[in-house]
Order: C-alpha cells, then sequence, then structure tokens
C-alpha cells in the first residue's frame, strides 16, 4: 500500500517518540510536528482505520505491527540516503538530513535494495545511528557519553545523542565526525568541562553540554 507523506512523517514521529510503556500523547506529536493537536486526532483515526496504529481517545496511540514495519522502512531509506549523500556525494554530516526527508518517501523497494548494495551494506548512517536491515532488525551499538571518561583517555567517536543543526556544526568546526579519535587531556572539576584533543588540531575546550551528546567508542587509555 501507498502511504501520503504526512502520513509517512506522522508514522516516523510517532516512532521516535514511542515507548514501551506509555502511548504517544496527541500534545507530543503536536510540538514534534508543528502541528494543532485537532489536526493530531483526525490524522490519527485516519491511520487507525489504515490499522498502521493502535488509538486510545484522550490518551494518545502507538503503532501497531504494520505501522512499526512501515516505521523502520522509512528509517532504513533515511539513512541509507544520509550515507549516500555524505560517503558517494561528499556532503557534510550537518547538510545530509534535510536532503534526506525529502528522499525517504521514495519507496521503490528496487531501488532501496540496490542502494544498499550499491553502498556495501552499511550498518550506520554518518550519525552513527544504525540502519535497518532489509527484515527490519536493527542494530544497537555498544557506546558511552565522552564525559563519562576519565582524563587521559581516548575513545571513537560512534554517535550523536543532540543531531540539532547548531551540534553539527560545532562539531564539523572543530573537526569531528563519526570515527574522529578524540582524547580528553584534562576534566575541569568547576564547569564540568573538558580540554580535548583530536589528531592533527590543538587541543580545545568543549562544554559538558556538548561533550554529553557525543556517543564514543573507548578505544584506549593513553
Amino acid at each position: 500500500m501507498n502511504y501520503s507523506i504526512s502520513e509517512e512523517n506522522y508514522i516516523k514521529a510517532i516512532y521516535r517518540l514511542q515507548s514501551t510503556r506509555e502511548p504517544v500523547s496527541t500534545n507530543a506529536l503536536a510540538v514534534e510536528l508543528d502541528t494543532k493537536p485537532a489536526s493530531i486526532t483526525d490524522m490519527l483515526k485516519r491511520l487507525k482505520v489504515k490499522k498502521l496504529v493502535i488509538y486510545y481517545p484522550y490518551q494518545g496511540c502507538r503503532l501497531s505491527a504494520e505501522g512499526t514495519r512501515l516505521a523502520l522502512g522509512i528509517v532504513r531509506r533515511h539513512r541509507l540516503w544520509e550515507y549516500f549523500l555524505a560517503e558517494k556525494l561528499k556532503f557534510n554530516w550537518n547538510e545530509v538530513h534535510d536532503i534526506a526527508e525529502e528522499l525517504e518517501h521514495v519507496s521503490n523497494g528496487q531501488l532501496i535494495e540496490r542502494l544498499d548494495a550499491f553502498l556495501g551494506f552499511p550498518r550506520f548512517d554518518p550519525h552513527g545511528d544504525p540502519i535497518p536491515d532489509s527484515s527490519g532488525k536493527i542494530a544497537t551499538p555498544s557506546q558511552v557519553k565522552l564525559t563519562t571518561l576519565g582524563a587521559h583517555t581516548k575513545a571513537k567517536v560512534s554517535g550523536l545523542a543532540d543531531q540539532s543543526q547548531d551540534m553539527l556544526n560545532l562539531l564539523q568546526q572543530r573537526n569531528i565526525t563519526i570515527g574522529t579519535i578524540v582524547e580528553i587531556n584534562k576534566k575541569f572539576g568547576f564547569d564540568h568541562s573538558l580540554e580535548i584533543k583530536i589528531p592533527g588540531n590543538p587541543p580545545f575546550i568543549m562544554s559538558e553540554q556538548a561533550a554529553q551528546n557525543i556517543l564514543v567508542h573507548h578505544e584506549l587509555e593513553a
């Protein structure tokens, strides 16, 4: 079945917000999608008819099994396109998201499978997020926040908890991307900021707020 761009955006938003315990509220969806709660309610009723969501009046919704399958497909397409844009067309990682938002709605299955094969079946997108495979399985990377590591420690950047444009621009300015080896020279007790060193660059100070959004694989201790 084909779905509208609006329907797919709702499904993806519910997937992002959904927890295992509580339904996604209409107010949370309204904030996520920047629209009115009344419009949310109308769409949820439509998605319920299409068996994509389980809708609880006055409580919210959660994805059905079919809705989850659709959401994972959208996420798969989005992250594959991000990988293609970064690796093959050399867009910066702070440029790929908005373009992939448009391309993710191209749902031709044969195209996506050929794209996956052409890219060498990547497991993670340029931001370090896992790419669901063709069956919807998604890897859970083993990573920790940079702020959890001690001084004189090296680690490899593997993902971001905050993928806002401001955060991506900050890291771009500091020449930090997925795979960058970072070393914590010092940790300051006063404001919990860190002195960071990356290869080929002088040390610099990073705030705790920024550092706690950088996810890493621990490499070695100096």
